[in-house]
């Protein structure tokens, strides 16, 4: 086995600091790899592609938890890779967020009295870019910060020319193929952005609202009448019928009659329609086609009229009473005065507690709305990504999460991509005199004299297009020949439908054209992670107050335990909780790996060839062993993206095993002229491959101990770690396990009897060679504070470990230290336990039912616990009756 050679001798532990900091560091460690160009991906490289496209942040986006376990993720993948020898392009960018950029432009003209009106859509898109140029892409240093590494040569917006282009093009062709049309459907309205938004845009929150019972028809019980119930009482202004299930025996007769409005000069139809439950209320419900999803669905199958009784802002309009005018609210409490007035009110319940969809970026209740708007026709575009996934030509990890996929994708709903904004891609119609559209592609000139749709294209429409847009498409590119299709996507479980789901479709709809080829897929793998909650498991939010800044974990502790916390939590479709107290366990973490590396270094470490296996010691064998396990299962780990499976490898590898047992060890060896120089060898080799297996990870403390250890260039460049061929010697194991057990229970009878840590105290041991731990002495003496036992000794406690090949008994004399009581008690506790143990094993080996169903191998194995316990509970009970009486 052979470790990395070092081109540098200077192997001084005064190269490092005395302690880690990493807020002193990692800024430059970090410009330095992108001044060396470490991150920038060459097309024309031989090496294979590997490559990933970042989600693009909104441009007026900070970073926050989610998007840091993104990131960490990404960074991990496509460091690893590189060192795997693969040319990677991590391709960084940020989308231009219509809405939300829109929103803090106009907030910033409105302190000054001023609304884009003001300055006319021209002279407005000026100002907003005018704002990005200055205040956009805060979230770009953040990620410095993070340490991601990313090709910043490549940075895009989904605003640049290139992607405006991508955006026109594809608009054109989904036009001409018949894809793209416009429609009157309902939509999700802001009536403070007056814009239709997106269902991601859109998030439900429990309010306390009313529900209001009323009676269509006469007030009198023998004539005809329908009382319905609703929480938004004034769109009974735009009610156009009343629906029954077809089986209701209550309201056969009245179906196809009508009822007189009571402020309208309308009649109100009732139609019999399976979509109700009559089981639910009165089993009779309001129907209003321009306000309601399911309305809207029953107004289509019965063909009623479609009235919108509320104008842009959330203002009723046009029904002719004397609700004209008012706010939607304050008409919903004036209507229920009305319709009291009137004698109509049957019952109210308030509070009334139930689901309301409120505008994410503006915070009020959206308005379900009847609208002129453009839409994707989905059918074929849905269709082609499920079958990508049932194909397997895009894996979706965890697989556990394909039903959820199938089920959107095959039930998805044509899409609404207009918006009523002016920042963003405006859509690429022209309108003639005379009511004529026509598709201007990015290459061909609107006719004179006609005038481009108002309307822009929704975020999720161009980002859509992003993992070909961003390397050059519909133009042919080296990029596009070498990263495309792309090997990963990294995003969180709750986007799947929204922003995956397109990306799929547009990139299954180019797929075959003359730059992409047939068949493609935009990503080869979708990894899903779940959702970062508190430590209590509880969403993080702004009501709660319970949100966390990770650029507050980084200045704390250091990018590093900020990257390690989150990746130790990511599992493919799991949701993780963190808290601080684990960003201070990571940071402990890293200083911990600094302190050994600086021990190492110390002591002289330098990876150097190593001999061969029999020429080391047991722990030398042992710990080179159990790092080749641990190189494996770490390299299994990420192939399958589980990185808290990689991280936890590497936290007791390197923490329990590493750290706390094999450096000891090493402390002792060295002090053998026989084995200091393959010690310090042995050190150095699993520094070496330890460090390049975290680095993914920890890359900044990793690239600075690594560097000072081998003199290497930087971790970013090195190769990754292959197998060591080093086998696992499984007796070199057991004796490192027995030595090991020995030493911890000397040591937990230490603690009992109070002595004080280090405290050295003469000690005999007995039958250490019938357990094959002569060669362990020196480590088992100096690891649990014993010394020889010289003429006279005369001990006055013992412990008793019973191990794989013998019980060593080892004899102290502390001359009056001992504390009896404490050693009684002791002794009580575990006998308590062999008890226990005894009695739980004689208990099964009796039960003939279970000797019955129970494997041989089962039954033999208990019985094997059982003669131990029973040993065990004659040697404690021995030791307890051979204690001096107390006083």
């Amino acid at each position: 086995m052979t470790a990395s050679t070092r081109p540098s001798a200077d192997n001084e532990a005064t190269a490092l600091p005395k302690s880690w900091d990493p807020g002193a560091v990692e800024a430059d460690i970090y410009q330095g790899w992108v001044d060396a160009g470490y991150f920038t991906a060459d097309p024309a490289s031989a090496k294979p592609g590997y490559s990933i496209v970042l989600p693009p942040p909104n441009v007026t986006g900070s970073l926050h938890m989610g998007h840091a376990l993104d990131h960490t993720l990404m960074d991990a993948l496509t460091r690893r890779k590189r060192m795997q020898g693969f040319e990677v392009l991590w391709l960084p960018g940020m989308d231009h967020a219509g809405i939300a950029t829109q929103t803090v432009v106009e907030k910033q003209l409105a302190a000054d009295g001023k609304t884009k009106e003001d300055f006319g859509r021209d002279l407005f898109i000026d100002k907003v870019w005018d704002w990005k140029r200055e205040s956009g892409g805060t979230i770009g240093a953040q990620m410095r910060r993070l340490g991601d590494g990313v090709d910043w040569s490549r940075d895009r917006f989904t605003m640049d020319d290139g992607l405006s282009r991508a955006v026109r093009t594809i608009f054109k062709r989904l036009f001409d193929a018949g894809l793209i049309y416009q429609a009157e459907r309902l939509v999700n309205w802001s009536p403070v952005l007056e814009t239709a938004i997106s269902d991601l845009e859109v998030k439900y929150e429990d309010v306390e609202g009313e529900l209001v019972s009323f009676r269509y028809g006469s007030l009198s019980d023998d004539e005809p009448h329908i009382v319905v119930a609703t929480t938004r009482v004034e769109t009974m202004l735009g009610d156009t019928a009343i629906a029954v299930h077809p089986d209701d025996e209550r309201y056969r007769h009245l179906v196809g009659t009508t009822l007189a409005h009571p402020f309208l000069d309308t009649e109100i139809v009732i139609v019999a329609d399976a979509h109700v439950d009559p089981e639910f209320g009165t089993g009779a419900v309001k129907v209003t086609p321009a306000h309601d999803p399911n309305d809207f669905e029953i107004g289509m199958r019965h063909s009623l009229p479609m009235p919108s009784i509320m104008d842009t802002k959330g203002r009723i309009t046009g029904t002719g009473t004397r609700f004209d005018g008012m706010d939607r609210f304050e008409a919903r409490v004036k209507v229920r005065e009305a319709l009291a007035e009137q004698g109509r009110i049957v019952a109210e319940k308030r509070p009334y507690l139930h689901s309301v969809g409120h505008s994410e970026r503006s915070g009020e209740p959206i308005e379900p709305r009847l609208s002129l708007q453009w839409w994707v026709r989905v059918e074929s575009l849905a269709k082609a990504s499920g079958d990508a996934v049932r194909n397997g030509d895009t894996v979706i990890h965890p697989n556990s999460l394909e039903p959820r996929w199938f089920a959107w994708v095959d039930n998805m709903h044509d899409w609404c991509i207009s918006r009523q904004l002016w920042w963003g891609h405006r859509i690429p119609i022209w309108h003639g005199p005379d009511g004529e559209t026509v598709c201007v592609g990015p290459d061909e000139t609107p006719p004179a004299g006609w005038e481009q749709d108002p309307d822009v294209l929704d975020t999720w429409f161009s980002s859509a297009l992003w993992p070909f847009s961003t390397m050059g498409w519909p133009e042919r590119t080296p990029e596009l020949e070498k990263f495309y299709p792309t090997t990963v996507l990294v995003t969180g479980y709750d986007i799947l439908f929204f922003w995956v789901a397109r990306m799929m479709m547009f990139g299954t709809f180019v797929a075959g054209d003359d730059v992409i080829e047939a068949g493609s897929v935009p990503f080869q793998n979708v990894f899903l992670h779940g959702l970062i909650r508190d430590e209590h498991g509880r969403k993080m939010s702004k009501s709660r107050g319970n949100g966390i800044d990770p650029l507050d974990w980084v200045e704390k502790f250091g990018a590093d335990a900020l990257r390690f916390t989150l990746a130790r939590g990511a599992s493919p479709g799991g949701d993780l909780a963190i808290g601080e107290d684990h960003a201070r366990a990571s940071r402990n973490f890293a200083t911990k790996l600094f302190n050994a590396t600086r021990f190492a270094l110390m002591n002289g470490a330098s990876p150097a060839p190593l001999p061969e296996a029999a020429a080391l010691t047991d722990a030398d064998r042992w710990i080179l062993g159990r790092l080749e396990e641990v190189r494996a299962e770490v390299d299994a780990a990420f192939d399958g993206y589980e990185f808290s499976r990689a991280c936890e490898a590497l936290y007791h590898f390197a923490w329990d095993e590493f750290c706390d047992w094999y450096v000891e060890l090493a402390k002792v060896q060295i002090g053998n002229e026989e084995h200091t120089a393959y010690t310090t060898g042995v050190l150095a080799a699993v520094l070496d491959t330890l460090l390049k297996l975290l680095h993914p990870v920890m890359p900044f403390v990793t690239e600075v101990l690594w560097k000072t250890l081998t003199g290497g260039e930087s971790l970013v460049i090195a190769d990754w770690p292959a197998p060591s061929g080093f086998a696992t010697d499984a007796v070199a194991t057991q004796r490192i396990e027995d030595a090991q057990k020995l030493i911890t229970e000397v040591r937990r009878f230490r603690s009992d009897q109070g002595l004080a840590d280090r405290q050295r105290v003469p000690a005999r041991l007995s039958e250490v060679s019938a357990a094959g731990l002569d060669d362990h002495v020196p480590a088992v003496r100096a690891l649990a504070w014993l010394t020889e036992a010289g003429d006279g000794f005369t001990p006055s406690a013992s412990v008793e470990v019973r191990l794989s090949g013998a019980t060593v008994v080892v004899e102290v004399d502390t001359s009056g230290t001992v504390d009896v009581a404490a050693e009684r008690r002791r002794l009580e506790k575990d006998l308590a336990a062999a008890q226990k143990e005894l009695a739980g094993t004689t208990g099964k080996l009796g039960n003939e039912a279970f000797l019955a169903k129970a494997p041989a191998d089962v039954v033999d194995k208990i019985r094997g616990r059982q003669q131990v316990a029973r040993e065990e509970v004659e040697r404690i009970t021995a030791r307890l009756s051979g204690l001096p009486a107390q006083p």
